[in-house]
């Protein structure tokens, strides 16, 4: 089957130049390519000023804290192999991307933006229907993806293209804790530790994320938490774009007890796990906002502790 982002293309929905809104805005035609490393720059810059503008326009702090951070990421994830992104184009000017996560099982959306000005005219849905086109052309199980809680248009948008709301995830930071929790022993993982963490995560999500895994030993951020003799847990790092899983909130508090910083915003915490959240906020951590994990696909409730990612 054809890959969405071999050629450039234009999407159905994007020739409805003329075509209201109840609102008058238009609808805008947009050329979808690959992304490449030289759109980075340009990319990065987007992403900073829209996460941006609409953090502030509702009083939260951007995600992003510079221009050059995000487009640290963005360039990160063109080169990564197994990141797909997408750029969307308005007469030769891009003015959009989107990325799809494809390094485990379950494939992650994000981070879509759309430059400014350009934004309510139709660049985000074509952005995202492209990932979801990609994804269901590979036969993907399931995408996830988590939202800002305060941004009532992505939520709408995302909702009409099918995900289901799960859950509402607090972004919680605050100094790093130093404590260690009785009987629990956390330690940089190794490629030795990856088959257990492997299991821990099937049995709490009934998928493994092997690949972020992976990719999270190399760079040395991985942690581990071993209890009676078994690992029970694991951390690809404690932070916005990582996550954790853990058989027990012990295990996942000693993850977070030996973090030496939270990345990013911060860690991401499940808001029905209410003894873990009151346990953070006890200790300091605040809540930065509030984010709501949406699926398409397959979807099992978790059964045990984890921390998601922003991606999911």
């Amino acid at each position: 089957m054809s890959d969405p982002f071999e050629q450039p293309y234009q999407h159905e929905a994007e020739h409805r130049q003329v075509q209201q809104r109840p609102s008058g805005e238009r609808f805008v035609s947009a050329l979808l390519r690959p992304a490449t490393p030289e759109d980075a720059p340009v990319c990065g810059a987007i992403c900073y000023e829209a996460f941006r503008s609409i953090a502030l326009a509702h009083g939260f702090p951007p995600d992003f804290p510079s221009a050059e951070a995000a487009t640290g990421l963005l360039a990160d994830l063109i080169r990564h192999p197994h990141f797909s992104g997408v750029v969307a184009e308005i007469d030769g000017r891009v003015v959009g991307s989107n990325f799809l996560d494809e390094r485990s099982t379950i494939a992650g959306v994000g981070p879509v933006t759309v430059d400014p000005p350009e934004q309510n005219r139709g660049v985000g849905q074509v952005l995202m229907e492209a990932v979801l086109k990609r994804a269901s052309d590979r036969d993907v199980p399931g995408v996830r993806l988590l939202q800002a809680a305060y941004h009532a248009r992505s939520l709408a948008l995302y909702s009409r293209l099918g995900f289901e709301p799960r859950e509402a995830i607090a972004c919680l930071q605050g100094a790093p804790l130093g404590l260690f929790v009785d009987g629990y022993d956390v330690w940089l993982a190794v490629d030795a530790d990856a088959a257990a963490a492997n299991r821990v995560c099937r049995r709490v999500h009934g998928h493994d994320r092997a690949g972020e895994l992976d990719d999270a030993i190399r760079q040395g951020s991985a942690l581990v938490v071993e209890h009676d003799g078994e690992i029970t847990g694991y951390a690809t790092d404690l932070a916005f774009f990582a996550h954790a899983v853990a058989e027990t909130n012990d295990g996942l508090k000693a993850l977070i007890g030996a973090a030496k910083g939270f990345g990013g915003p911060g860690i991401l915490v499940p808001l029905r796990n209410g003894s873990l959240f009151r346990w953070c906020l006890d200790h300091g951590q605040r809540v930065v906002h509030v984010m709501t994990l949406m699926t398409i696909g397959l979807y099992n409730e978790p059964d045990g502790a984890y921390l998601p990612s922003v991606l999911y």
